[in-house]
């Protein structure tokens, strides 16, 4: 397999997970950094031994292949646009784009480059979410007729140093973490065909809790307290709760239910996790199949083991690109999820159903063996 050079634009708390764990596979070798902040960007260049460069470098640099989108989300587009302009692949963190028109415009500029466009989340990759995947295909659980989610909590400025962004609009808890939900549900049940929502936000401002702007007022100008129902095309309707005004609760990170029995499923934010499947006997733990996904390598803020391979996705459209054939974190999924999250806030604002326009096929599952093969 060819080795693609990546370069990385936008050196912020993220950069360093992917500069870390791109040695993992196969085909990635991290060259470059840039950032409208050139410190930031000489700094993670010294502590990963990479190449420091200004954006218009990085874009003209004929050793980089891959160039990974790690801006903020109100610049992902007019970033990711460059990127393709300047005839490499991009592959962004989430949320792809913050709007339909916006995903239509890459995916014609690629299809006119012949360039990949790739997007995480990539979580769903994970050895916990393709156990799930494995259980439903193999038609345990029965069809998927109905299922909860529910992502909450009291919101991210009490651990993150500069939270204003999550509180603006392309931020709240939809844009910022929906897509590792709506993503794993799609690539579980498959695509959504209608939303409805009910939408607000619990204070006018958030205070900062930590870090040098500690005890300072930012204002929240998104919603962040959001329930929907989600119809998909096979039939199914999940309910997504997902919320920044929750200080505690109980509900499971997802459920679905199928005709035979349920599967519940661990937060689809990480990639590892204890799979259960219950009838109305009980609920026991899913047999683990040697997923390397589900390997723990790594431990959280707060001292909690996980496994962590980000970059799986990106490796992935590496070796697709090799290989002629999809990628798993393909534009037209990252596309359909960005459509499903804006109609809810639309949906919670117009207090109305939302029909999608878009659609997707559900990724290809990734199995243990598959898995393997990827990684160095």
């Amino acid at each position: 397999m060819k080795t693609y050079g990546i370069g990385v634009i936008g050196c912020g708390n993220i950069s360093a997970a992917y500069m870390k764990l791109a040695p993992l596979f196969k085909g990635l070798e991290m060259r470059a950094c840039a950032d409208v902040n050139m410190d930031a960007a000489k700094a993670r260049a010294e502590e990963f031994g990479l190449r420091a460069c200004t954006v218009d470098e990085l874009l003209a640099s004929d050793d980089i292949d891959i160039v990974v989108n790690l801006t903020i989300p109100a610049a992902h587009f007019e970033v990711s646009k460059r990127i393709l302009e300047a005839g490499k692949h991009s592959y962004s963190e989430k949320p792809f784009v913050l709007t339909l028109e916006e995903g239509e415009a890459l995916r014609a500029l690629a299809a006119e480059k012949g360039l990949r466009v790739g997007s995480a989340p990539d979580t769903f990759m994970g050895g916990a979410h393709q156990l799930a995947r494995a259980i439903i295909d193999e038609g345990k659980a029965g069809p998927i007729v109905g299922g909860t989610c529910h992502v909450l909590s009291f919101g991210m400025e009490h651990w993150h140093p500069n939270p204003d962004f999550f509180f603006q609009p392309g931020g709240g808890p939809v844009l910022d973490l929906g897509p590792y939900y709506i993503t794993n549900l799609v690539q579980l049940i498959g695509p959504i065909k209608a939303v409805a929502a009910m939408t607000g936000k619990g204070r006018a401002t958030r205070t900062i809790s930590n870090g040098p702007r500690n005890g300072e007022e930012i204002p929240v100008d998104t919603p962040t307290n959001i329930h929907a129902l989600l119809e998909f095309e096979n039939g199914a309707i999940v309910t997504l709760g997902a919320s920044w005004d929750v200080k505690a609760h109980r509900h499971e990170n997802m459920e679905l239910y199928g005709l035979d029995g349920s599967v519940y499923v661990p937060d689809p934010n990480f990639f590892g996790g204890a799979v259960q499947f219950a009838t109305p006997d009980g609920a026991e733990d899913v047999a683990e199949r040697g997923h390397p996904f589900s390997v723990n390598n790594m431990e959280d803020g707060r001292g909690t083991p996980r496994a962590n391979y980000r970059c799986a996705g990106l490796a992935d459209m590496a070796a697709a690109i090799d290989e002629g054939r999809p990628h798993r974190c393909s534009q037209e999924l990252a596309t359909h999820v960005v459509e499903v999250m804006t109609a809810i806030l639309q949906a919670g604002e117009d207090r109305a159903w939302v029909s999608m326009k878009t659609t997707c096929e559900r990724p290809e599952a990734l199995g243990p063996d598959a898995a393997q093969a990827m990684l160095a």
